[in-house]
């Protein structure tokens, strides 16, 4: 009898661990290549750390540097965050107006869902390429197309006043996989609320903002902190589109980090700079949280409520 309870307890310990085998390499892998570099480089953010040459601890040196000395570290803030002012409410827009166009009973409407989403899937460098193609002042196909109106296309990529707008337009073609989480959450509401709205008489526009916008308020805080990551975190259309310039109109924050790593060689001062990015992205998550208490709306709680009441 003893035996037999030891043998169980023994099973059961190696069943509880056998899940945790599974998951063993996305752990480590993880540990290795997220959470190990992530606290390497706040190290390095105390040091200045040359390429060429020994480190030196020079503790709180690098952040003094950065809120002090450096000017372009201000301007490269202020470039970003008035792209992400334009970039999150426009592809939020975007992908809802997607969303509620392809939930539409429309033939061939799985088409255009995967035409939508596609763009989703092309890499940051063959989109670079092909909004280089279209905003070319010269022979790109906008002005081209602007030509045939008898109207003379801006300099798109070389006139600071235009240079913003162009990235923000390149970086809402990859709306897809916001468009999806809309789609999947638009799909999920019950057919039977709307059609006790318009048995009460409401309309398509008072539906969409009775029902649906407070249906799909999670997804949207959900869609609302990923798009301010990806904004303050934008580089790969920078560096290739326009590589900061003209002017330095286009110099985000991503690529003042990204040249002080790989251009001035000073390491551990960009490592201070992608942490004060990390502080900034942080806080603000934090405070989109902390406002969602008042806009977001959660079915499970209002159930909860109900069954208090």
């Amino acid at each position: 009898m003893f035996e037999k309870k030891k043998s169980l307890k023994s099973f059961m310990l190696v069943d509880k661990k056998v899940p945790y085998l599974f998951i063993l390499p996305w752990i480590i892998g993880f540990l290795v290549f997220t959470i190990g570099p992530l606290l390497f480089s706040l190290v390095m953010s105390l040091f200045d750390w040359p390429v060429t040459s020994d480190p030196k601890f020079i503790g709180l040196g690098n952040y003094k540097k950065m809120f002090t000395e450096d000017v372009q570290f201000y301007k490269s803030m202020v470039i970003t965050f008035k792209f992400a002012l334009i970039f999150v409410p426009l592809n939020l827009i975007i992908a809802l107006v997607l969303a509620l166009l392809i939930t539409q009973p429309v033939k061939g409407m799985k088409i255009f869902r995967t035409i939508f989403y596609l763009p989703a899937v092309v890499s940051g460098v063959a989109i670079s390429i092909i909004w280089g193609w279209i905003f070319n002042s010269e022979y790109g196909i906008l002005n081209y197309l602007l030509s045939f109106l008898g109207i003379e296309g801006p300099k798109w990529l070389i006139d600071p006043k235009w240079a913003i707008i162009t990235i923000v337009i390149a970086s809402a073609w990859g709306v897809g996989t916001m468009m999806l989480i809309f789609y999947t959450d638009i799909k999920g509401i019950s057919p039977e609320l709307y059609e006790a709205a318009a048995l009460d008489g409401a309309g398509p526009i008072r539906q969409f903002f009775n029902i649906t916008i407070p249906s799909i308020t999670p997804t949207i805080l959900f869609n609302v902190i990923t798009s301010v990551i990806a904004a303050l975190q934008q580089l790969t259309l920078v560096l290739l589109l326009t590589g900061g310039g003209p002017l330095k109109s286009t110099y985000f924050y991503g690529l003042f980090v990204y040249n002080n790593a790989f251009k001035h060689h000073q390491l551990g001062y960009a490592s201070a700079n992608a942490w004060f990015m990390f502080i900034i992205i942080l806080v603000l998550t934090l405070l989109i949280f902390k406002s969602s208490s008042t806009w977001v709306f959660y079915e499970n709680e209002v159930k909860k409520e109900g069954k208090k009441a």
